[in-house]
């Protein structure tokens, strides 16, 4: 299978390859509902050693700077309560936690979740969470720009490996709330 995006020597369909995927995302894949096929959700095998956005590109395509999205884990408190929630944004932008995300999470106060509880809660390696796969209860904010593009690249859940997702489909995360200027 050719990869829809970027210059990939492995690509495959994701229900094909369950066994690489970490398991919340796994379950995620083979769990799949919507309007967009979980076929059409594509795992590419990257090495780790090229992660840093810039050498990643240069290896593995120029234009994946322009479709690619992170995703990050935040915490919004009030009133001593505290409440993750996952943002996608696309990589060339970043979240607008003290604007959007406080609004949107009814916090008094919004920060990155520390690297321990965002790996501990969703159970996805730092520098590689997805938001496929993340806990059922959790706000998905998903910038407007990410579901306009035709495949956006993302974490796997590890640091090896990656996802191509069509955009719309993080529309249809459990979850997910579509916003326009989460990503600054």
């Amino acid at each position: 299978m050719r990869a829809p995006i970027g210059d990939f020597q492995q690509a495959a369909a994701a229900p094909d390859c369950l066994d690489v995927l970490i398991r919340p995302v796994a379950d995620a894949v083979r769990h799949w509902r919507g309007g967009v096929p979980a076929d059409q959700i594509v795992y590419v095998d990257t090495d780790p050693r090229w992660a840093d956005t810039a050498t990643f590109v240069e290896h593995y395509g120029r234009d994946l700077l322009e479709r690619s999205a992170n995703c990050v884990v935040v915490s919004g408190k009030r009133g001593g309560e505290s409440r993750l929630a996952a943002c996608l944004v696309l990589s060339t932008t970043r979240v607008d936690v003290n604007g959007v995300v406080r609004r949107r999470l009814d916090a008094r106060k919004a920060s990155f979740a520390p690297m321990e509880v965002a790996t501990g809660e969703t159970g996805m390696e730092y520098g590689g969470i997805t938001p496929i796969g993340l806990p059922a209860d959790w706000p998905v904010l998903v910038d407007s720009a990410v579901v306009d593009l035709p495949y956006v690249l993302v974490g796997s859940g590890r640091r090896r490996g990656k996802l191509l997702v069509p955009g719309k489909a993080f529309a249809e995360l459990p979850g997910a709330v579509v916003l326009d200027g989460l990503g600054t």
